[in-house]
């Protein structure tokens, strides 16, 4: 019966959707391509969708544009992830579905604002649990996006903009992931990736030149459990540089002035890095970075402090999983199994555990970004208490004069600015 279980996850689920799928808005008309690819000498769809009973179709637009609203919207030429070939397949695995292309996907809509540098995501569920870039190049980067939560990373996909280099595969060789997505690969590297058999090895050209994406939206379509469609124009990152941020400033009801400290250069870009990511990240969320890392990521709260509270409460358990995991080789919650019979082991437990306290879980010194604005101060002073030195927000809020007054209050005192612009991904 288990083995049975087991054989869910590898099965192929037939649909019996049709080759083409066509919607006409108004007078226009998108004609999309259903997607299959040639496997082992059999023609192979999506694998399943969410789940493994459910089928599931992949679709590319094949012809037809929009002109509504006078919007740049992307076209046939703009595909990526819907335009895999087999030869782009370099190597199948058990073969995607959806949950490897979205995160594919995901990982694009993060990096199409990071193009100045080195860049890897690391997606799972279709939220980033580790990203950063890097002048040190890929392998740099993805060592750092790893570390940030080597715990969620597990099984994730690694998407870079970069050629993948044989050091980034030695760092993927030696852990558990489903997917390697690049632009191309560096001589050397996919061997060692091959050791991995069901990994799904990608090479998509387009990675490497997606801030072409940045000038244009998408038909954003949005299914309702009744059938029914909800569509929208595709969120525009408009923080491009550290330049568009407004400065965080508001007139109080009794007509008083109040302005945050403006961040410095360096908090500013993390800032700008942080509100990159946050365009891949379910809402609410929050995000703490440090040197163009992610130190902490909080996804999908129904309120904004706790959000906060549990992308804290996730960095502390990371940290300490991480100490644990390089000095003992053990996973935090093997090392709480043993402290619980070993006074050696506890010992070493407590050290670890304040250690962690001392540097705040790594959040001192970090960055903050929100993707909507802090309705009452709590939040901001919950993020202080950890040692952030700058927030990006919204703005818009009817307590922004409180909001602003925490972060002047804060010792030392804290930066902030306004996007202008909500990041909500639901």
């Amino acid at each position: 019966m288990a083995s049975d279980l087991k054989a869910m996850y590898s099965k192929l689920v037939k649909d019996t959707y049709p080759d083409t799928l066509t919607i006409r808005l108004g007078d226009e008309e998108l004609v999309y391509e259903k997607r299959a690819w040639n496997i082992e000498g059999e023609q192979k769809g999506l694998r399943y969708g969410e789940n493994p009973d459910q089928p599931a179709a992949l679709y590319a637009l094949r012809n037809g544009s929009l002109t509504a609203g006078g919007i740049a919207w992307r076209t046939p030429a703009n595909a990526l992830v819907s335009a895999l070939t087999e030869a782009q397949m370099i190597q199948a695995g058990k073969h995607p579905g959806k949950t490897n292309l979205t995160d594919v996907d995901n990982a694009a809509n993060i990096l199409q604002y990071l193009s100045e540098k080195p860049a890897v995501a690391i997606l799972k569920h279709n939220n980033p649990c580790g990203a950063a870039w890097s002048d040190g190049g890929v392998a740099d980067a993805l060592d750092k996006a790893f570390w940030c939560d080597r715990i969620a990373a597990f099984g994730g996909a690694v998407v870079t903009n970069h050629p993948f280099t044989v050091d980034a595969a030695k760092i993927v060789a030696a852990s558990y992931f489903e997917v390697v997505a690049a632009p191309s690969f560096e001589e050397g590297s996919i061997e060692i990736l091959k050791s991995r058999k069901n990994l799904r090895i990608m090479e998509l050209p387009g990675l490497a030149d997606l801030k072409r994406m940045t000038e244009s939206s998408f038909l954003d379509i949005k299914s309702l459990s009744d059938g029914g469609l909800v569509i929208q124009k595709s969120f525009v990152d408009r923080i491009l540089t550290n330049d568009d941020f407004l400065p965080a400033e508001t007139t109080t009801k009794e007509g008083l002035q109040v302005a945050a400290r403006k961040p410095t250069a360096d908090e500013l870009t993390d800032l700008r890095f942080a509100w990159a990511v946050e365009a891949g990240v379910t809402s609410n969320s929050v995000i703490f970075v440090r040197d163009g890392v992610t130190c902490a990521i909080g996804t999908g709260e129904q309120d904004r402090v706790g959000c906060v509270e549990i992308a804290v409460h996730k960095a502390y358990t990371k940290y300490a999983d991480t100490l644990a995991f390089r000095e003992l080789g053990l996973t935090l919650y093997e090392l709480k199994l043993k402290a619980a019979d070993d006074k050696a082991f506890a010992a070493k437990l407590e050290d670890i555990e304040a250690r962690t306290s001392e540097a705040r879980g790594g959040l001192r010194g970090s960055r903050l970004v929100s993707d909507g604005f802090f309705p009452f101060r709590d939040g901001v002073d919950v993020a202080a208490a950890e040692g952030v030195t700058a927030i990006a927000q919204p703005g818009g809020s009817l307590r922004d004069a409180e909001v602003i007054m925490a972060c002047n209050e804060a010792k030392p005192q804290i930066g902030m600015v306004f996007t202008a612009q909500r990041s909500f991904k639901h």
